[in-house]
């Protein structure tokens, strides 16, 4: 079984990262095809080492009939103009922007978590990727809430600079590289300067004093996870290229032990349990970039509250945040529902 699979978006750091996770694991393509705005169109990119090239297609002429999944990484503007054209032309869009995630009639998946809701992606076509810090942090979620039933999370992040993309990491390269020889660091990207320093400010604010970045952690761990779960984020950029780490506290329903839980987690799927409680005993975000895992590390106990634990769960954003999850995605749709010979 072999697909006719799109990359929209595919000169991008995701739709990049797409394309060398859809040959690293070997997903079953009859035709691939890289689109992306007029500007990159012409272009050749590689299809991750396989010595592939791919000449990069307007997105704006692009017919999606006969296709059978378009990974999306476009941004919300283009999804909301190129991801119904898709649908309705039979390709199953799997989008990586916020556009469609909070929709009920779309599926928001992470296959680890929730794969039976995908079931539901009949009702428009469409599949959304979630968030990036959401989705390793319900990977780390889910086997604790299986085994003790979470009550409440607060969670803090220290997101990479590759998470506002392309803008992101040559803002942060450049004011170190500027601050060393003595100019000037003024901030584009960000709203200050980056480089040597953090951010407690990701997207928009919203009314209630939050960010939209904090409030997408929120609704999406409430949507895939289990609706009655209390989530407050704190979300903070920080000057790493690439790599979010998260800072975790939970409370149970039901009495649980750091011991009980890194047992649980050493067997969870998709996780590397790192939890040696020793100098260097813990992953970091340079360590795992590149990797697939979410790696979970400093599993404790939470004295101030009954049934606490408390954990730092780092990922590659660019990976499983985004690109990964969203190639798993499709392998999942493609077991469950797509049979084409």
């Amino acid at each position: 079984m072999a697909y006719r699979v799109v990359v929209a978006g595919a000169t991008g750091n995701v739709g990049r990262e797409m394309l060398n996770i859809l040959a690293e694991r070997e997903f079953p393509i009859e035709e691939l095809a890289a689109v992306a705005s007029s500007r990159s169109a012409g272009d050749e990119i590689d299809f991750g080492e396989t010595g592939k090239k791919l000449k990069v297609k307007n997105i704006e002429h692009f017919d999606w009939t006969g296709w059978d999944i378009a990974l999306f990484a476009v941004g919300s503007e283009a999804t909301k103009i190129y991801a119904p054209k898709a649908a309705a032309a039979g390709c199953v869009v799997i989008d990586n922007s916020s556009l469609y995630r909070m929709d009920p009639d779309v599926p928001l998946i992470v296959p680890e978590v929730n794969p039976d809701a995908i079931d539901g992606y009949k009702k428009r076509n469409i599949i959304a990727n979630p968030n990036c810090s959401t989705a390793q942090m319900v990977v780390a979620l889910k086997p604790l809430h299986d085994a003790a039933k979470i009550t409440r999370v607060v969670v803090s992040t220290y997101q990479s600079v590759s998470g506002a993309g392309k803008e992101g990491m040559d803002e942060l390269f450049e004011q170190s590289r500027n601050i060393f020889v003595g100019d000037s660091a003024e901030p584009r990207k960000f709203t200050k300067q980056i480089a040597f320093n953090v951010i407690p400010h990701i997207d928009v604010f919203l009314d209630d004093g939050f960010t939209k970045e904090e409030w997408k952690m929120v609704v999406e761990t409430k949507k895939i996870l289990d609706p009655k779960i209390k989530v407050v984020a704190t979300c903070v950029r920080v000057p790493v290229f690439v790599g979010h780490s998260e800072a975790i506290n939970i409370e149970f329903e039901r009495e649980i032990s750091a011991k009980q839980a890194q047992a649980i987690l050493r067997e969870a799927p998709g996780i590397m349990l790192v939890d040696k409680r020793e100098d260097g005993g813990y992953v970091t975000p340079v360590e795992c970039v590149g990797d697939s895992a979410t790696y979970v590390s400093r599993v404790r106990e939470d004295p101030t509250v009954e049934n606490g634990l408390v954990l730092w769960c780092v990922s590659d954003n660019l990976r499983k945040g985004a690109a990964l999850n969203a190639v798993q995605i499709a392998e999942l749709l493609g077991r469950r529902h797509l049979k084409k010979a």
